[in-house]
C-alpha cells in the first residue's frame, strides 16, 4: 500500500481544488472575529505559500515555503523575514531547493530550516543573521535521509525530526556536533513535526500504517521513546502537537475519509489525550483541516489554524475558551479564500502569527499571506 503523506498546504490533498469553493451554510452558527489582522509578505513568485512560521520575538520572525510553482512543476525554495515593521523575502539564488517545510529559531544565531532538495538527500539550513547557508549533519547528501520539521530551544539545542535508514528518527545537535537518536519503535510511520515542551521533553507527531490505512501518530522522547495509542481515524494524520503536561496533549490533523476524486476535501481532526486515552474533540467545522497549534506564555494550548472549505471568505482558527474550542475568523476583504498552514506564538508578548497563502490551492495567483494577533 502507498499511502498519501499528509503536508501542511498539499498540492489538492485535502482542500477544495477539484471541487471548487463551497458556499457558506445558511444554517451554519455565526463564528467570531477576534483581532486578526493580514499583514503583507510582498516579493514571492506565484504560486507561493508559507509552510511554517516561527518568531523570536516582536522585531524577529521567519517564515517559510515555496514559490513559483505551476502545475506539476516542482517550484523553489521561499523565506520571508519579519524585522519589526515588515516582512521581506529573504535571497536563496545560491540553493538549490524545491521547497523549505520548517523553520524554527530563538535568536539572530539559533535558527534553523529543513527543507527538499532539487536532488537527493534533505538539506539543512542555519540562519546566519543576513540569510541562509547550508550546515553539515550526519548523512548529509544520503539519498534516504529526510528532514521534515525542526524546533530549537531557548539553549540553542536543535531538535529535527525526519527519517534515516528506513526509520523515523530524531537528530539531535548543537551546531557543531550531532547525533542520530534511537529509531522511533513504530513500523511505517511518518513524521510532520516535532515539538520541544522543555530541554529533555520533545514530542513528535505524524501518521503510521494500521494495515488498511493510516493513523495519526504522537510520541514522546525523554531520552527514550514513548509512544502514545493510535489517534484513531480514517486515514488520519496529525499535522502538529502542543503538550502542556503528560495528562494534557491536544492533536491537531485532518482525516481524509474513505476516499474519493481527486481534490475531496478532509475533516478536521481534533483529539485530547487525558494520560490514559485520546478523546475526539468537535472542532466547530465538519469540512477542511486543522493544520497548526500554539500555547499561550503559560504553556497553555491556545490557537489553532484551519480551513473551513464550507467558508473560505475569511481565515479560520480555533480559541481556546476555558475548556472549549471557538471557532473564530480572520479578516474580511484582505484576500478572496485564504488557507492557513501554521500558527505560533510570539515570545515576550501575547501575540501570535499565522502564515499560509491568498487561496487554498498553491496554483498561480495564488500567493504568500500571513496575519498577526497582538492580544
Amino acid at each position: 500500500m502507498r499511502r498519501r503523506r499528509f503536508v501542511a498546504g498539499a498540492i489538492g490533498t485535502f482542500s477544495g481544488t477539484a471541487l471548487g469553493p463551497a458556499p457558506a451554510r445558511a444554517d451554519a452558527p455565526t463564528p467570531r472575529t477576534q483581532g486578526w489582522q493580514a499583514v503583507p509578505a510582498p516579493g514571492s513568485t506565484p504560486a507561493a505559500q508559507l509552510r511554517r512560521i516561527a518568531a523570536a520575538g516582536s522585531q524577529l520572525a521567519w517564515a517559510v515555503g515555496e514559490e513559483g510553482r505551476a502545475g506539476s512543476t516542482q517550484g523553489r525554495a521561499l523565506a520571508m523575514l519579519w524585522n519589526g515593521a515588515a516582512w521581506t523575502k529573504t535571497d536563496l539564488s545560491h540553493l538549490a531547493h524545491t521547497r523549505l517545510s520548517d523553520v524554527a529559531g530563538v535568536c539572530s544565531t539559533a535558527a534553523w530550516s529543513v527543507g527538499q532538495p532539487a536532488g537527493s538527500g534533505s538539506p539543512l539550513l542555519r540562519w546566519d543573521g543576513t540569510t541562509w547557508r547550508e550546515a553539515a549533519f550526519p548523512g548529509k547528501g544520503e539519498p534516504d535521509v529526510r528532514l521534515h520539521a525542526v524546533a530549537v530551544g531557548h539553549d540553542r539545542r536543535v531538535w529535527i525530526c525526519g527519517s534515516r535508514g528506513g526509520a523515523a528518527r530524531l537528530l539531535h545537535g548543537d551546531g557543531q556536533r550531532w547525533q542520530w537518536l534511537d529509531p522511533l519503535p513504530v513500523a511505517s510511520a511518518n513524521l510532520y513535526r516535532v515539538v520541544l515542551r522543555s530541554p529533555g521533553e520533545v514530542w513528535v507527531s505524524g501518521d503510521q500504517s494500521n494495515g488498511g490505512g493510516w493513523s495519526g501518530l504522537v510520541a514522546r522522547w525523554d531520552g527514550a521513546w514513548t509512544v502514545l495509542p493510535p489517534v484513531a481515524g480514517l486515514r488520519l494524520g496529525i499535522a502538529d502537537v502542543h503538550s502542556a503536561g503528560p495528562d494534557d496533549v491536544w492533536a491537531v490533523g485532518t482525516e481524509a475519509g474513505v476516499g474519493g476524486p481527486p481534490g475531496r476535501p478532509g475533516n478536521p481532526a481534533l483529539s485530547h489525550w487525558d494520560g490514559t486515552a485520546w478523546t475526539r474533540v468537535e472542532a466547530g467545522f465538519t469540512i477542511g483541516s486543522l493544520s497548526g497549534i500554539a500555547g499561550d506564555a503559560h504553556g497553555r494550548a491556545a490557537w489553532i489554524s484551519g480551513w473551513n472549505y464550507q467558508d473560505q471568505s475569511r481565515s479560520t482558527y480555533l480559541r481556546r475558551d476555558s475548556d472549549t474550542w471557538t471557532v473564530v475568523r480572520g479578516p474580511a476583504g484582505t484576500v478572496p479564500a485564504p488557507y492557513l498552514n501554521d500558527v505560533t506564538s510570539i515570545p515576550g508578548t501575547a501575540g501570535f502569527w499565522s502564515a499560509g497563502m491568498t487561496s487554498p490551492a498553491p496554483a498561480p495567483p495564488t500567493e504568500a499571506y500571513t496575519e498577526r494577533i497582538e492580544a
